[in-house]
């Protein structure tokens, strides 16, 4: 098994590339270029641009700077059982894979956990997190095509109650952050969670594909002022020429990451750590 660190430099392979062009140059334009190629967006390259004119350690300054750029204070929060976290996302951002990785990971931590089908948009979205769920070996409450996305979710977190259970997941539709009537559902998915436990949902993380780059931005913009996301995580990490586009994320939002996925496996999420992705991002 290839360490954590191992594999995350591995998924930032292309964007490691664009950086050791960067640390090549003295050019301002070619500077630019170059972080602007790995997507890391105007205002992030502007200041990592400042922060080493003229300077010979150009590698150990750019990574404390992205480290301190991608820490985000988290105030730590203790749930009331069962802690009810709401996965969004745009269609074919790999939310239904990440949750099944997320309900795998807490497993093995000895987490009771228990899927909520709420995706009841598509048609093969509740077969498919049935099989995570089964590779997870967690409980699930199916849904199917059609149904009301918050009955769902509100026989979930009643039976989650009803069981001692300690972890639900809710799965949502993919929607497009332009889509009214899609975001009023997951608002509504949301009011119900909260009927049933106030204060809830205790997190609602974001799940965004690397490889839509700047456009990631503008989507967690409008998911964020519509239902107040809490974290991000960050698929698709495997290979992308546009991993730099966490930085921006990060910096513009000022929400934490919380895991990045980088491989199709069930195993090919890693929790988010600033320090080992700034030195992923750097090293040789």
């Amino acid at each position: 098994m290839k360490s954590v660190f191992e594999r995350i430099k591995n998924g930032l392979k292309k964007t490691r590339e664009k950086f050791h062009q960067f640390l090549k140059s003295d050019n301002i334009e070619e500077l630019e270029a170059a972080l602007l190629g790995a997507d890391v967006g105007v205002k992030a390259s502007s200041y990592l641009i400042e922060k080493i004119k003229g300077k010979s350690d150009k590698a150990e300054i750019l990574r404390q700077e992205i480290t301190n750029l991608l820490k985000t204070e988290v105030a730590i929060k203790e749930f009331e059982k069962p802690e009810v976290i709401m996965i969004v996302g745009v269609n074919g951002s790999g939310k239904t894979t990440t949750i099944g990785k997320i309900a795998y990971q807490l497993k093995n931590l000895g987490e009771k956990v228990l899927i909520a089908a709420s995706d009841t948009y598509r048609d093969a979205a509740a077969p498919q997190l049935k099989i995570w769920a089964e590779r997870a070996n967690v409980e699930i409450v199916a849904s199917e095509k059609s149904q009301d996305a918050a009955a769902v979710t509100y026989d979930a977190i009643k039976k989650a109650y009803a069981k001692g259970l300690d972890v639900v997941l809710v799965d949502t539709a993919g929607r497009l952050h332009t889509r009214k009537d899609l975001m009023e559902e997951a608002k509504k998915i949301k009011r119900t969670i909260t009927k049933l436990k106030p204060d809830a949902p205790d997190e609602i993380w974001l799940v965004l594909d690397a490889t839509v780059g700047q456009n990631g931005i503008a989507q967690a913009k409008i998911f964020h002022q519509e239902l107040g996301i809490t974290g991000i995580i960050v698929t698709k990490l495997d290979g992308t020429a546009k991993g730099g586009v966490i930085i921006p994320i990060a910096c513009e939002l000022n929400l934490p990451i919380k895991y990045l996925g980088i491989g199709e496996g069930i195993e090919d999420l890693e929790v988010f750590s600033a320090e080992a992705f700034a030195q992923a991002l750097l090293q040789d």
